[in-house]
């Protein structure tokens, strides 16, 4: 049974590979702009690649610092507990 979801999960990985198609997300303008410009060497292509990465970069960002907030918040702090081995007398 192991074997049988593992040999699904494979197809299922394998079939979404094969089923990739490229996908442009540029308009037809800008992608023109930006060739036309790296063939002609104009530093445009170079601020359109860093403006992608800011983008790309601040959700990532993001998680990271909400991470570190969780972690620094409900972390395990080494307390320890001295207890006196006496009877408790709660009346």
């Amino acid at each position: 049974m192991k074997n049988l979801k593992f040999l699904y999960l494979f197809l299922v990985f394998g079939l979404m590979l094969c089923a990739a198609a490229p996908a442009k997300a540029q308009c037809a303008m800008c992608s023109a702009t930006v060739e036309t410009n790296a063939k002609s060497g104009a530093g445009t292509t170079n601020g359109l690649n860093s403006g992608i990465m800011y983008l790309l970069a601040a959700p990532y960002l993001a998680v990271a610092v909400v991470g570190y907030i969780w972690y620094k918040k409900y972390r395990r702090k080494n307390v320890s507990l001295e207890m006196r081995n006496e009877k408790l007398n709660l009346n």
